[in-house]
């Protein structure tokens, strides 16, 4: 059990496989480093330190800049700080005594903060030997119990406040984890990450292309248009075998829509537009409000719903330059959205449907995954009676199919709740692409209809749904979690053949035909490179199989395989490998 600092000055006793207790751990690291920063520089300025996800990070306003190389000197600071075992020690002050206390160690940046805080409630701080910051904690009692195992990572620029309009900080990153094992299997895992990374396999596998022309708007190479059409032959197969009918709508829709359906309201930032003939139009960031235009297009009868309306649609968002990432983070986007038009009776069971839906995609990829349960947020439209009708239903599908569940409070869409499926990679990483929301707001925004059996109009509930995600985003979740070497039947080629010299390149050419005939991609290196060079390119390209033919194979007629998994595999007939490459992309093999 360990002891921590609650924001009261309060102690709690918890354990250290809880959550509260690594995030606590992190943010007195923050500290620790903070505290190292002003002994080795005393005229920087402290902003922010919070814990994140994986560690921790500070925010400091430096009187001249550092670089990476002085991330070992702060953090053999901090070690001494550690070994010191200084009381973390709570106290509060008055609002006019914490201006004086931040002003007098000349810290603007925590004025600032400490000036936006309610009146009339006291202000907490937390010191340790020789340094003092503003804080709400928690933390733990002393730095000793800090040092069991961090580490500094990297350096990057942060607007103070996350605003363009302010100073540009540098923040410290840096990780801490209970124990030194924890720490040495998180920098392994971040190793292999860089391997993995989707920007570096993108450009080496040619599957895509970003252009100074366009910051964030992707350029899909050939390989990456047969690896993205592979996933929508995929995607659209799925959707027609659960009753699924797809649309296309436009990209560009007269702002009166956007008003309509809120997003002018609650997302116009993020929103490209443009004047035609005089008038407002925007881009779609989503593809909702056209596929109720759909759904408005004709009458409708409680016989027609459920009504699922499936698109992958090209949407566009405002990203900030700084925060775009490869294909993690773009300016536009595939949608692979779908539109569920149902009765209020219909709930439980389209949402059942749709999670065992999403279940099969992500069960064909080798993804783990788990359920997050997200309710209304400050920034929402609709009555109360209306999020706890749609939250009610939500929690009803999912504990009907006993499936395991948290609760994210806050973090819906403006117009109803969610469920968000986060999946689990090959190396701990989580990911969130697929979601149900629940939609009661939009159908009244657009005063949808259908002429219920009792031969009366009532209003359709709406479920948004993806579950890729956005496309782009979840080919570059794949090209990591496969690492680029992608399964037989996603692979952009999945069979090279190699001649031994030139004099074999007519029994080449007529193996791959045959390879090819079968619906196989297949391509010949026909450079005139010795055999070794075009094996190890091969590899390079990640390819699942190579056919490697010489004299005894072209008199015997056969084939040499060596596969990407066992390496070489020795000899077979044509036919044989065909069936067998057939056979493993026909059945999704991984």
């Amino acid at each position: 059990m360990a002891k921590i600092t609650m924001h009261d000055g309060s102690i709690k006793e918890l354990s250290e496989d809880d959550e509260l207790y690594l995030s606590t751990l992190r943010h007195s690291c923050s500290h620790v480093l903070a505290q190292a920063v002003k002994h080795l520089y005393p005229n920087a300025k402290l902003a922010i330190g919070p814990s994140i996800s994986d560690g921790f990070y500070y925010d400091i306003d430096f009187e001249t800049p550092i670089s990476d190389k002085d991330l070992s000197a702060i953090e053999t600071e901090m070690r001494k700080i550690v070994k010191a075992n200084e009381r973390i020690e709570y106290f509060s002050l008055s609002r006019e005594e914490a201006v004086a206390l931040m002003t007098e160690k000349d810290e603007p940046y925590k004025v600032e903060l400490i000036n936006d805080l309610p009146e009339g409630e006291l202000i907490s701080f937390f010191r340790q030997g020789d340094f003092t910051d503003l804080c709400a904690g928690p933390h733990l009692l002393s730095t000793k119990e800090v040092g069991k195992a961090f580490k500094l990572q990297s350096l990057a620029g942060a607007y103070w406040r996350g605003s363009e309009k302010n100073k540009m900080l540098t923040r410290i990153y840096g990780t801490a984890f209970r124990s030194k094992e924890e720490l040495e299997a998180y920098l392994t895992r971040l190793e292999e990450a860089k391997k993995r990374d989707h920007r570096k396999l993108g450009k080496e596998l040619g599957l895509f292309m970003f252009s100074e022309y366009g910051p964030g708007f992707p350029f899909f190479l050939p390989n990456g248009m047969v690896l993205r059409n592979t996933l929508m032959d995929f995607w659209r197969k799925m959707h027609y075998a659960n009753d699924y009918v797809e649309i296309s709508t436009p990209i560009i829709l007269n702002r009166s829509l956007w008003e309509t359906s809120g997003h002018w309201d609650h997302y116009k930032e993020n929103m490209y537009t443009t004047v035609i003939d005089e008038e407002d139009y925007a881009v779609k960031p989503m593809n909702c409000p056209g596929s109720i235009l759909v759904y408005q297009n004709e009458p409708r009868s409680y016989k027609d719903l459920p009504l699922r309306l499936a698109e992958c649609g090209l949407a566009h968002r405002h990203e900030k330059r700084g925060e775009l990432h490869g294909l993690m983070r773009v300016r536009c986007f595939t949608q692979d959205d779908a539109h569920i038009f149902i009765t209020p009776d219909q709930i439980q069971d389209e949402v059942t449907r749709i999670t065992r839906l999403i279940d099969e995609f992500y069960n064909v990829f080798g993804f783990e995954y788990h359920v997050e349960l997200s309710t209304r947020p400050e920034d929402s439209m609709g009555s109360d009676e209306d999020w706890e009708r749609a939250e009610a239903g939500l929690k009803s599908a999912l504990e009907s199919m006993n499936m395991p569940y948290v609760v994210n409070e806050g973090d819906g869409a403006f117009y109803g709740p969610k469920i968000d499926f986060h999946l689990v990679d090959c190396i701990g990483r989580t990911w969130q692409c697929g979601t149900i929301q629940l939609d009661f707001q939009l159908p009244q925004r657009f005063e949808l209809e259908y002429m219920g059996a009792d031969g009366e109009k009532h209003q359709p509930i709406m479920i948004h749904r993806v579950c890729f995600g956005s496309v782009e985003r979840f080919i570059g979740i794949l090209t990591e979690h496969f690492a680029g070497a992608f399964p037989v039947w996603l692979a952009p080629v999945q069979v090279k053949v190699l001649p031994v010299s030139d004099k074999y390149l007519d029994y080449a050419n007529e193996v791959a035909a045959k390879i090819g005939a079968a619906n196989i991609r297949v391509k010949t290196d026909t450079r005139s490179e010795k055999l070794g060079w075009k094996i190890r390119e091969a590899q390079k390209e990640k390819v699942p199989f190579m056919v490697i033919v010489g004299e005894k194979d072209m008199t015997d007629r056969t084939v040499s395989v060596r596969s990407r998994a066992n390496g070489d595999e020795g000899a077979c007939s044509c036919e044989e490998f065909i069936s067998r490459v057939r056979n493993d992309i026909d059945n999704l093999a991984r």
